[in-house]
């Protein structure tokens, strides 16, 4: 049996990058916007990305995707479920 090649889904095209952000990062972001952290869209903490980052329940995920308007946009997850 060959073993398993290992494949980093943060290097293909399709994939925009994401960053763990920190408390401090957090704290600024919803004050900025005037929400509070269960009020952002969520993220399970078993999806492929938040995996790869080793994002804990209550981490927030920065998304930054290319846009053809906007140029880049950012987009906020919070990471929900059991390790």
């Amino acid at each position: 049996m060959k073993d398993k090649e290992t494949f980093n889904i943060f290097s293909h095209i399709l994939v925009p990058e994401h960053i763990l952000m920190t408390k401090e990062e957090v704290d600024e972001l919803l004050k900025k916007y005037n929400v509070t952290l269960n009020q952002l869209p969520k993220i399970s903490v078993k999806d492929p990305a938040a995996k790869l980052l080793d994002a804990k329940t209550g981490n927030v995920i920065k998304i930054i995707r290319k846009s053809e308007t906007a140029g880049k946009s950012n987009y906020y997850r919070l990471v929900i479920g059991e390790e």
